[in-house]
């Protein structure tokens, strides 16, 4: 065991901890194959390590959720590894490298302290508008029965509850509608409702979610927090869930109801209406800033934290990244030459059904601005997918899935 270089911030389930210790080239046996790792250490009983993000990508693994198993391949040899997983209990972590420490000391960060808050302080204020949930005609409440829980699912939902009815999110309810919650770990993501039932009957909000098509040279990303705005009162009924605990009411926007991204959206442009591309990119909850030089950078970022405050939003600090030289966006990678194409978006294997190549096409058209005569590429497998046509995976085809991918690997934008 030895100190690291930097301390590292985990965001994990419950509360995030901090490590700055060690190990060294350690050797884990998985299928036969051994693996050399460099792990953080963690003060977790639960679980003796935890192969992240990086190492399975290193790895080409693949999650085969249906037989509850892992497939890698071994880069000694090429050879590919199943490994069985047992049932067992999941944490899902991920690890800022930007030193906590080296952020909290950074001058416009410490002019803001009432902006960077883990937790809302309580309900948001009024709003111009508030979140609707405009129903289809002649449909009628909906209510369904809680969902069965373990024991201890059971006793963090109850924390959870109590928790938001002390802030004020909640209340409890009499209402004829409640869709069943969700048991979720965490705590951030202002409740877990399955609204499927409630969404199948509202009338979505066409309010346009942008694509994303920005060059960058500075970037910061802030995760603004939810519940940041109040639900129309006689809207507040339809968002009530049922729990085995009783009934209650969300008094604010909720994410699980179907035209909450839209709204917000909605929202976060109206905010930042004057700085959107000129120095600021907003999907949804992310907020990128984006400067030619430090100064600038930092003039920027005192713009947009003024602005949250001036709105009574919340940006979650654990979830910041500031002064960085390249960041993900969904979907991509935001680097000073601009933008890129997610590593991984093509980690797939040859199609053999129709459906895989309908899944490989779906995703490769959502990437199609990036390869030049991306149509003629694909056409091979495109006349594959139409209801009649006879399934024959030729070469043409495999030249295309090869082309693809390769392009993908090669391209930068």
């Amino acid at each position: 065991m030895h100190k690291l270089r930097e301390n590292y911030h985990i965001n994990a389930p419950g509360s995030p901890i901090d490590t700055g210790l060690g190990v060294g080239h350690l050797k884990p046996e998985i299928g036969a194959e051994t693996f050399i790792i460099n792990p953080v250490v963690l003060p977790h009983r639960g679980i003796d390590i935890i192969l992240g993000m990086n190492w399975m990508t290193e790895n080409n693994t693949v999650l085969d959720i249906g037989n509850r198993a892992i497939r890698l391949r071994s880069r000694v040899g090429g050879k590919v590894i199943r490994v069985h997983m047992p049932d067992m209990k999941h944490m899902v972590a991920t690890v800022n490298a930007t030193e906590l420490d080296e952020i909290k000391k950074i001058p416009v960060v410490c002019d803001f302290p009432d902006v960077f808050s883990e937790e809302p302080p309580g309900p948001p204020p009024d709003r111009d508008v508030e979140f609707r949930i405009d129903l289809v005609p002649g449909t009628a409440p909906v209510s369904k029965r809680p969902y069965v829980m373990a024991p201890d699912e059971l006793k963090e939902l109850k924390i959870q509850l109590q928790e938001q009815l002390d802030k004020g999110f909640i209340r409890p309810s009499s209402s004829p509608w409640g869709c069943p919650a969700l048991f979720v770990e965490k705590k951030d993501r202002g409740g877990c409702v399955d609204y499927g039932p409630l969404n199948a009957i509202t009338i979505k909000n066409k309010y346009p979610i942008p694509h994303i098509d920005i060059c960058s040279i500075e970037l910061a990303g802030a995760k603004i927090g939810l519940l940041s705005d109040k639900n129309r009162e006689e809207d507040i009924p339809k968002a009530a869930f049922s729990t085995g605990y009783g009934l209650y009411e969300y008094l604010v926007m909720s994410f699980g109801l179907t035209n909450a991204p839209a709204f917000f959206m909605y929202m976060m442009n109206s905010v930042f209406m004057n700085e959107l591309d000129k120095f600021v990119v907003v999907f949804i909850d992310d907020i990128l800033v984006y400067s030619k030089n430090e100064k600038e950078h930092e003039e920027h970022l005192r713009v947009v934290l003024t602005r949250l405050r001036e709105h009574k939003l919340y940006a979650k600090f654990s979830k910041c990244a500031l002064r960085l030289k390249e960041v993900g966006f969904p979907g991509h990678i935001l680097v000073e030459k601009g933008v890129a194409q997610s590593k991984g978006c093509y980690e797939s294997e040859a199609a053999g059904k129709r459906h895989e190549i309908r899944s490989f096409l779906g995703l490769a058209g959502y990437y199609r601005r990036f390869i030049k005569d991306f149509s003629k590429i694909a056409k091979p497998m495109t006349s594959l997918t139409k209801k009649n046509a006879k399934f024959v995976w030729g070469p043409k085809c495999e030249d295309g899935f090869r082309e693809l991918k390769k392009l993908r690997q090669r391209h930068r934008c």
